[in-house]
């Protein structure tokens, strides 16, 4: 988008997902990211190749084109509307309007990518062409065969449900009790760094602390999860930094960054994020089944491989977040410092949790 707008000769200032222009600020959040123009599309797509083709390339060629052209097409209607806002003076394409264009300007690609389609669109050729196509009667199955394949099949049916039972039956109903760390070196604050916190939801124990060292300050937050449900679980997608519907603090870039700490190395993503109040520098990783990542998918896996085997499904995710004004590498290198001091102490109180 800001790349469309540069060529049409707009001046255009971007910072993470933020942009400016003379006329008005815009920022990009996930409903930008035209995920259900493509879930949506690629529905119809595979629907339309069935019906329309015989032949496997065709239908491969036409569902290949069903998610290249959202994607493409996404990417204008974000410029339009931004074209549509900046002209208007910011009256138009900033409220409801900003999502009824968006889904008529889909139902016209979706139109065009039809009538694409329709011109190697192929005939059915009729009862003999099916006819030709059909494979020769092998005769009945045996019935022995059909008995083994249903016992197979009402087995494999039931064993989840009971292993799911007795996973269940093992839930650990222990009360959660986090204590606070007290890092070699760093003295606790008692006023707040700032105004953010994670969005991080319902967790069954968190604390949020600051502490300081020679005039730096540096915060922890820890979430602790068990027992989790929907809605109450350490991976999910509400689940953010900062969230999107968050009207003081914005996302400006993300990354992942190496950090040590108590004599390991761990992945960390780190993220930028920016406020009238002033700037974050922040890292978060997760700690489930006694291991660490920075990914919530192998975090997710982890979860799930403890929770299998009986283990639990206990997780936790650990930020630490510093102020910076406009170079983080100050702020990067307290925030190293601190999570050395604090690892030993968080490891310990998270593993003594986890194991009770």
């Amino acid at each position: 988008t800001v790349a469309a707008l540069k060529l049409t000769g707009i001046p255009v200032y971007r910072e993470g997902n933020f942009f400016s222009l003379p006329s008005g600020n815009w920022s990009v959040v996930e409903a930008c990211s035209g995920l259900r123009y493509l879930v949506a599309s690629l529905t119809l797509g595979l629907l339309y190749a069935y019906l329309s083709y015989r032949s496997l390339w065709r239908r491969a060629l036409f569902t290949a084109l069903s998610v290249a052209v959202p994607i493409l097409a996404n990417g204008l209607r974000a410029y339009m509307i931004v074209m549509i806002g900046h002209l208007s003076e910011m009256r138009l394409a900033t409220g409801i309007d900003h999502y009824s264009y968006g889904w008529v300007f889909f139902g016209v690609v979706m139109l065009l990518l039809f009538w694409i389609g329709s011109f190697w669109r192929e005939e059915d050729r009729g009862a003999e062409g099916r006819a030709a196509r059909r494979p020769p009667y092998a005769g009945p199955v045996p019935l022995g065969r059909v008995g083994v394949a249903a016992i197979a099949v009402l087995a494999v049916a039931g064993m989840w449900p009971a292993h799911a039972a007795w996973l269940e039956a093992r839930s650990d109903t222990r009360p959660v009790r986090l204590e606070v760390p007290q890092p070699k070196g760093w003295a606790a604050a008692t006023e707040p760094l700032s105004g953010w916190t994670p969005h991080f939801l319902h967790p069954r124990a968190q604390f949020n602390r600051v502490y300081v060292k020679d005039g730096t300050r540096v915060g922890l937050f820890v979430g602790y999860y068990r027992n989790q449900r929907q809605g109450a679980e350490l991976i999910h997608s509400r689940n953010v930094i900062v969230s999107t519907t968050d009207k003081v603090w914005g996302a400006v870039g993300q990354g992942v960054r190496r950090v040590s700490g108590g004599g390991r190395a761990i992945d960390a993503v780190e993220t930028r994020l920016r406020s009238p109040r002033g700037r974050l520098l922040v890292w978060h990783w997760y700690r489930v089944d006694g291991r660490y990542t920075a990914s919530p998918y192998m975090a997710k896996l982890l979860e799930a491989k403890s929770r299998f085997l009986g283990r639990g499904d206990d997780g936790a995710v650990i930020v630490v977040y510093a102020p910076y004004d406009e170079d983080p590498a100050g702020a990067a290198a307290a925030m190293g410092d601190f999570a050395g001091a604090v690892a030993p102490a968080l490891e310990r109180m998270l593993e003594h949790v986890r194991r009770g």
